[in-house]
């Protein structure tokens, strides 16, 4: 199940979990916010949802955007303000170099090749249905 928030303030910055994902959902919130940051889709000072706010949109557990969110401050993504919302950190004020942020995604296409050599698919029919899930997400 693919749950999306979108924020109140902007319209395009939004968070998704997927329920029946391996992968921790604290961990896909990190990863969702370094990769917007790095593309320039959150910018120095955007305020983020509290985690009261999105734990009760996405249906986690409270601590568990807690933890995301304190792991982001340690790793310099966002930063806390006394009674305010967080927001994104300072030195994020424009978007990564194109060669940084193909580097981010890298990680999850090795997955995906690790799985579809299982699959025993071949790389023409892992490109066309990657092609396919672009096209699918440039519609929406």
């Amino acid at each position: 199940m693919l749950v999306h928030i979108l924020h109140h303030m902007t319209t395009d910055s939004f968070f998704s979990i997927n329920t029946g994902s391996t992968e921790p959902i604290y961990r896909q919130l990190i990863e969702q916010v370094r990769r917007r940051i790095a593309s320039g889709q959150l910018t120095a000072g955007q305020e983020i949802p509290s985690a009261r706010e999105l734990a009760q949109v996405l249906a986690v557990h409270p601590m568990t955007i807690s933890k995301a969110f304190s792991m982001m401050e340690t790793q310099g993504l966002l930063e806390r303000r006394r009674g305010l919302s967080m927001v994104v950190a300072a030195q994020h004020t424009s978007a990564q170099p194109r060669t940084s942020r193909i580097d981010l995604l890298r990680p999850t296409l090795e997955k995906a090749a690790a799985e579809s050599r299982q699959l025993e698919l071949s790389s023409q029919q892992a490109s066309a249905l990657f092609q396919k899930i672009l096209k699918e997400g440039d519609s929406q």
